[in-house]
């Protein structure tokens, strides 16, 4: 009797819940206004210490970087490597869940993710980074909805506006200059490779500060998938497989968060401090307003033609990820 009675009101519990997710996603917000290249939205980004910061996505962010003016070595560099079947799914990598799956019970633990491009810009955008099954079917729903809208391109030229590289530090545009100290146009394959190497932990796993070394061996593969895939041709791999990235700019910010440190462990029993940010890039994450008329980049027409598609290509082997 007790057992029926337990039953009917798991059956009752699992009713309403379900009840709650279909009012949730109804409530979810409209992305047709992402196809509108002049759009801006704010939506808050978590620095290392917890704490949350305004940051523009659109063309109001002095960073922001239109689709034209990004390399196709990096556009394809995290295709390659977060989400190989980018351009063949429609939102939703079904064979990826099921592997992530039968991998997480394996190890009886959440080690690895299936999240596609479209899925993290869903969640970056929107959601938040709680683990939790409403949270998943949210970041689901929107991202087969994004499919619906927007073309391929203008999801990927989302996600490299909005993508982490470092404390305080979204976007390619950003993290182009903050780690090399030029436009995303002018980089190299290899400064290309090396910032897509970041993208599964920029906070520690792939932390240059910390990991420079895993993260050169990372961007050394994924030189290769571009290699392999025809992005790169034979002369230009071997090229960019020679060359050091040019970290002379990160060396700077890591002696000075030594410094720093130095200076206040007599003060504090804290942890090392996250590096503190220039002027130029804490005036970045100040709200639009604060952005003069003048700076303001106009966005360009997405290219009518997106890059040819490589091959299929097999996905890297899964780093650790910080990502959730």
């Amino acid at each position: 009797m007790k057992m029926k009675k337990y039953l009917t009101w798991g059956v009752i519990a699992f009713a309403v819940y379900l009840v709650y997710v279909v009012v949730s996603l109804a409530l979810m917000p409209p992305v047709t206004e992402l196809k509108d290249k002049k759009f801006n939205m704010t939506i808050q980004v978590k620095d290392w210490q917890g704490n949350y910061h305004p940051l523009v996505v659109g063309p109001k962010n002095r960073y922001w970087t239109p689709l034209s003016q990004i390399p196709s070595e990096m556009k394809w560099a995290v295709i390659l490597a977060e989400d190989a079947s980018f351009y063949k799914h429609e939102g939703i990598d079904v064979k990826a869940i099921k592997e992530a799956i039968k991998y997480d019970l394996e190890k009886q633990s959440f080690a690895r993710g299936a999240s596609t491009i479209t899925q993290q810009v869903a969640k970056n955008l929107f959601l938040s980074r709680e683990k939790t099954l409403t949270r998943k079917a949210k970041e689901l729903y929107l991202a087969k909805r994004m499919e619906q809208e927007l073309t391929k391109g203008r999801i990927i030229e989302l996600y490299l506006n909005v993508i982490e590289l470092g404390p305080l530090v979204h976007g390619i545009g950003h993290g182009a200059r903050y780690y090399f100290g030029k436009s995303p146009a002018n980089l190299t394959p290899r400064e290309c490779a090396f910032l897509a190497a970041m993208l599964p932990g920029p906070r520690v796993a792939y932390n240059p500060y910390k990991n420079l070394g895993k993260v050169l061996k990372r961007s050394n593969m994924i030189l290769g998938l571009l290699a392999k895939k025809g992005v790169l041709s034979e002369g230009e791999y071997r090229t960019a497989l020679a060359q050091s990235p040019n970290i002379g700019r990160m060396q700077h910010k890591v002696d000075m968060s030594i410094k720093q440190v130095e200076v206040m462990a007599n003060h504090t029993s804290a942890t090392v401090p996250v590096e503190p940010l220039s002027q130029e890039e804490m005036n970045a994450q100040q709200p639009e307003t604060a952005v003069p008329e003048g700076a303001v980049p106009q966005p360009a027409t997405e290219p009518t033609q997106e890059p040819a598609a490589p091959a299929p290509a097999s996905t890297p082997p899964p780093a650790q990820e910080e990502r959730q």
